[in-house]
């Protein structure tokens, strides 16, 4: 088949950049970009709508070169766990979820994080170790049947390596430290087996860290076993995840870790006030003197105060309609009433201009250099907003990105850069020690 690697030649004879394409507009002439160069004067008659229409096409053209010339990582995608409810073949075209190697050649993705998620709940009942290695025995049965499509990736040089070779890179990263059961030799069987980062905690406070999601905070931050375990990523070389963690868990993360550290799948809390799950300006400034990186979500839920909003009267909606009937919360009456609720009352869906709005909180904060990107794909189920729904999607959030003035050397950090540097550093840093 013809490699992807192919994808990333660029055959256009010259390229402008974001400011030189202001310039251009200015003196009333635009280049297209493309093979068939066009030439408009501004005094030919074309309307301001028109220069318009040719900007954003432009716009477009240039974020689809762009998605193509650098690597694409993304912090967090729930597609092993997607498929363990229900498999599909993701080498090609799939009819449900919005992963699958059709769809993230369009995209331009490279290296999408892999979720190993495992429930809170199986920190209580067992199973979390079980399982953690069902899912990563389930992607490396995605390589090993289509290994022209897709390799794993356990280091930097083998993401850039694959991305050169025209192959879709699988790192892996554990959503819940839960399999580690507070034992250290599990660390380094996940290690062995490719994971890459362990988001600490999920819903549910576990044996290492306090959630932002739970009422309970029993270690008032991170356990004792947390700390220890901080300290151990660090020497075998995974990167710390704070997302899901409580601030008091993450301010012992920033007191302890000596690497710097990832939010795989966070967003601006400056836009959610009360919603812990989001990081706080605080906290961006705290991760970004540690020259870690947030790694924007897109939920709509993670991103407007509207959809949150949205979601608790929803929620007690249905706990008023339950409990009026007396229903079962599996019943056909509640999936009737959900279904329309939402028809009677459509979701707040977040929109483009919302998640970049996002990334300019945080690079207005403390630099482009800290930031990226973590979607959340397969993982927040009908929340995306209408142009970022798949992996298809990488060029609006490019294209938007230009329009906001952010140069190809900028987005190019945003897009691996500035992940694959911090990855870089705790490969560093463990090699040390």
């Amino acid at each position: 088949m013809k490699k992807i690697s192919s994808k990333r030649v660029i055959n256009h004879p010259f390229k402008l950049s974001p400011l030189m394409a202001g310039i251009v507009l200015s003196l009333g002439v635009v280049v297209s970009g493309c093979q068939d160069t066009k030439v408009v004067s501004a005094s030919n008659g074309n309307s301001a709508d028109s220069m318009t229409a040719i900007a954003v096409d432009n716009h477009a053209q240039l974020a689809k070169e762009i998605s193509k010339k650098y690597i694409i990582t993304d912090g967090h995608l729930d597609v092993p766990y997607r498929l363990e409810d229900e498999f599909e073949n993701v080498a090609e075209h799939t009819a449900h979820g919005d992963f699958d190697f059709p769809r993230a050649v369009e995209g331009g993705l490279d290296a999408p994080f892999m979720s190993i998620y495992i429930p809170a709940r199986l920190e209580k009942s067992g199973g979390s170790k079980e399982l953690a290695d069902k899912l990563i025995t389930m992607v490396e049965g995605i390589v090993k049947a289509a290994p022209d499509k897709f390799a794993l990736a356990y280091s930097t040089a083998e993401v850039e390596a694959n991305f050169v070779k025209g192959i879709i890179s699988l790192p892996m990263g554990m959503e819940n430290g839960s399999p580690i059961e507070g034992d250290l030799a599990n660390l380094k069987h996940f290690y062995d087996r490719g994971i890459r980062y362990i988001t600490l905690t999920h819903s549910k406070a576990n044996h290492i860290s306090d959630s932002s999601y739970d009422e309970e905070r029993p270690a008032h931050g991170l356990t004792d076993f947390g700390k220890v375990l901080v300290q151990e990523m660090n020497n075998i070389g995974v990167m710390v995840d704070v997302s899901h963690i409580s601030d008091e868990a993450f301010d012992d993360v920033m007191a302890i870790t000596k690497a710097p550290v990832i939010a795989s799948h966070s967003s601006a809390r400056h836009f959610t006030p009360g919603f812990e799950r989001n990081m706080s300006d605080k906290m961006i400034k705290t991760l970004a003197k540690n020259g870690g990186v947030i790694q924007i979500n897109f939920g709509s839920s993670f991103i407007n105060q509207t959809a949150i909003d949205y979601g608790k009267v929803r929620k007690a909606a249905i706990k008023a309609f339950t409990t009026a009937n007396q229903l079962e919360k599996d019943s056909a009456e509640i999936t009737a009433f959900k279904k329309q609720y939402k028809i009677d009352n459509p979701y707040p869906y977040a929109t483009l201009s919302d998640v970049l709005d996002h990334f300019d909180h945080v690079i207005n904060l403390v630099g482009v250099d800290y930031v990226g990107i973590g979607s959340d794909y397969d993982g927040v189920g009908d929340s995306l907003p209408s142009n970022l729904k798949d992996v298809a999607s990488y060029p609006n959030l490019i294209a938007g990105l230009l329009k906001r003035g952010y140069s190809e050397a900028d987005i190019a950090k945003i897009l691996s850069g500035n992940v694959m540097r911090v990855w870089k550093a705790v490969e560093a840093y463990a090699a040390e020690h």
